[in-house]
């Protein structure tokens, strides 16, 4: 079992005990004389009801410490209420071993609140001294002991008003008699162990590390106020303003440990569950600190103050300050969580802002600014995943100062983070930074993601229109440089058939002329009529080499591997084609077969032209639906380049050829050196 559920189960009855017996006696048997309920209810009551809370949370050895002290000062109450209301029992002889709880009740609480000043907030100090200095402060545990064994005398609290000077001890050892000056000194008055405690405590929020003076500032200041209200209580105890000021200081005692535990994880509370126990632990404060102040007139006025005035006092402060209680209640949740009200009206209003967004920077720039808002956070960060799988993710709109831009380096690594997801598809990342107040709780991350969800589609869709606007921009650009390729085309066969086979058709007309003419002279010899068949020849090969050109007869007569191989021999260096059998003898569509010889044609003929390569290959197959050719060299090289970004040249001939087919294209380096061409077109499965 949990030893914090043990301390519960002891503590809790002891301190439920002792506060019912004091408020019966006291307020009830007792109710026409001085009752002194303030300080069981008002300074006592808070910190035992915070301790026990802290028991249910933590098992910190600072948070049973708390709890001790509260039960301790509650036992404390107790006892003085018991020897106040029978005096008779101070001459029994077992009074003084009964007297020694009251000592050690007293004792405890003192101890056990310098041992958790002097360790705020985790219970453990940074040197070897002051782990000694804290040990010191358990010395007033041994007053009861001590006392009863060293003088002759009851020692009696001081608190009680009752002097046991003239009350005799049985139990006293006359051999120890020579401790009492120390006992009396050191022991029973706890000066010596609150000094170092103190001390301990003003030198870590003074003097130690910066983290260390920070974590402990807060409480420091609450002590030091603490101990300036008593010092006054002990030189002026009649005045009622200061003792006020007493019990307002013991109450801000759990306020700043509160703090500590919403601030720096003081009792070992984890981060995630701070601010969900810090509302907790502080509604209940709240409601303590109502209760105490609806009750503290009639208990500080009393007895002058009659019943029924006391009554209707009581009753009107009730009222007064029920609405301050819920505004203090509504301010807290608001610091730990932020205005919840607030932050569904935004996810409305967010959802009307997507919507009426088209351009995908201010929707982005929309969403950030609203999950910083929505979760008080520092700085929101959304990072879209890039197509190009190589670049990674991009940052794509910034809300409040995360160390990078939309056109920075991302620098620094955020708390919390939600992915953008629709569908399937991971569409991105919204990452934000620390909260301005608290810690991120499970609400945070439900309204964070809330905040994704609703996002998504609408990210989605700007994503896809920017898609299809970019592919509809490159669809409209391959178009015009097929077209300028179309026109370029025939420009050339215009100038081929111009200035090469026309001419030579005009030549051979006149040769025919003259031949004509020769002949009629009867002066025409046979080896002028065989030059010019050579030449009618000459020109019959020149219109099927530019026949080939456009469109080759062995592609259509004998397929694509069988055009590809016709021009090896006439290839500037060692070329290879490298197909199956079954490969050569398939055929495809004569839109894919024409592609491909053309595809192969224009990587060749830049291979010859660029690559300063000793030989070329070109591999051609069938796999998974698709005709995949792959054309390499072991030249000079380009690198792996998108060819997306390739706008001109034979490079993007190729693209926009195979783009035309639903195909795809990757250039990539070969090892050592040289570059491959990779094309891959759907031609479907066999007999499809």
């Amino acid at each position: 079992m949990d030893r914090r559920w043990v301390w519960l189960a002891t503590l809790g009855p002891i301190g439920v005990a002792s506060l019912v017996y004091v408020v019966v006696i006291r307020g009830f048997l007792d109710a026409n004389a001085d009752h002194g309920l303030a300080w069981p209810l008002l300074g006592a009551l808070p910190l035992f009801v915070f301790g026990m809370w802290l028991l249910t949370v933590s098992s910190a050895r600072t948070a049973v410490l708390v709890a001790l002290a509260g039960t301790s000062m509650l036992a404390g109450s107790a006892y003085e209420t018991i020897v106040q209301r029978n005096v008779e029992i101070l001459a029994e002889p077992w009074f003084p071993l009964f007297n020694v709880l009251g000592l050690t009740a007293d004792a405890a609480a003192t101890s056990a609140l310098l041992i958790v000043f002097a360790t705020f907030p985790d219970g453990v100090p940074e040197r070897r001294w002051q782990r000694i200095a804290v040990a010191f402060a358990w010395v007033p545990m041994l007053a009861g002991p001590l006392t009863l064994l060293t003088i002759p005398h009851v020692v009696m609290s001081p608190y009680i008003g009752i002097s046991g000077d003239a009350i005799p001890n049985p139990y006293a050892v006359p051999w120890l008699a020579w401790a009492e000056p120390f006992v009396q000194s050191v022991v029973v008055t706890p000066w010596a162990a609150v000094v170092v405690a103190l001390g301990v405590l003003a030198y870590r929020a003074v003097l130690g590390p910066p983290e260390v003076r920070r974590r402990t500032r807060v409480m420091a200041l609450t002590v030091s106020a603490s101990m300036v209200a008593f010092a006054l209580w002990s030189l002026i105890p009649d005045v009622w303003g200061i003792e006020l000021l007493v019990y307002a200081s013991l109450i801000a005692v759990p306020v700043a440990a509160i703090h500590g535990v919403l601030r720096y994880g003081a009792f070992d509370i984890e981060a995630g569950d701070r601010g969900r126990l810090v509302e907790t632990s502080s509604n209940l404060l709240i409601t303590i600190v109502y209760a105490a102040a609806v009750a503290t007139p009639a208990i500080l006025l009393a007895p002058p103050l009659r019943v029924v005035p006391a009554i209707l006092l009581t009753t009107l402060l009730a009222v007064v300050l029920l609405p301050v209680r819920g505004w203090m209640q509504r301010r807290l949740h608001r610091a730990l969580f932020g205005d919840r009200d607030r932050q569904f009206a935004m996810l409305s209003e967010l959802g009307a802002q997507l919507e009426q967004a088209v351009d995908a920077r201010q929707l982005l720039d929309r969403l950030a600014a609203a999950v910083r808002e929505g979760l008080d956070a520092s700085w929101v960060r959304i990072r879209l995943s890039s197509t190009d799988d190589a670049a990674g993710a991009t940052t794509a709109a910034v809300a409040g100062d995360a160390g990078a831009s939309v056109d920075a380096p991302d620098v620094v690594t955020p708390v919390e983070s939600c992915d953008l997801v629709h569908g399937d598809e991971s569409l991105g990342r919204i990452e934000v930074g620390p909260r301005h107040r608290g810690e991120y709780g499970e609400a945070e991350r439900t309204l964070l993601r809330t905040f994704a969800g609703q996002a998504a589609a609408s990210v989605a869709n700007v994503h896809l229109t920017a898609q299809l606007a970019a592919q509809l921009d490159e669809l409209t650009a391959s178009r015009e440089r097929l077209v300028a390729a179309q026109d370029e085309e025939r420009r050339r066969l215009e100038r081929d058939l111009h200035d090469g086979i026309q001419q030579d058709v005009v030549a051979q007309i006149a040769g025919l002329r003259l031949a004509r003419n020769r002949l009629q002279r009867g002066e025409l010899a046979p080896a002028e009529l065989e030059e010019l068949q050579d030449q009618a020849r000459e020109t019959l090969n020149d219109l099927r080499e530019l026949a080939r050109g456009i469109h080759p007869p062995v592609l259509s007569d004998n397929g694509l591997v069988a055009a590809v191989e016709s021009g090896v021999a006439r290839y500037p260096i060692p070329l290879t084609v490298e197909a199956d059998d079954r490969m050569r003898t398939e055929r495809f569509p004569g839109d894919v077969e024409t592609t491909a010889y053309y595809v192969v044609r224009e990587a060749l003929a830049n291979t010859a032209k660029h690559a300063h390569a000793s030989r070329a290959s070109v591999g051609l197959a069938r796999r998974n639906g698709h005709l995949r050719i792959a054309i390499s060299d072991d030249g000079c090289g380009m690198g792996e380049i998108a060819p997306a970004s390739v706008s001109s040249g034979g490079l993007a001939n190729i693209r926009d050829r195979v783009a035309a087919l639903r195909g795809t294209l990757r250039v990539a380096p070969n090892e050592p050196t040289g570059t491959t061409v990779l094309v891959e077109l759907p031609v479907g499965e066999p007999g499809g």
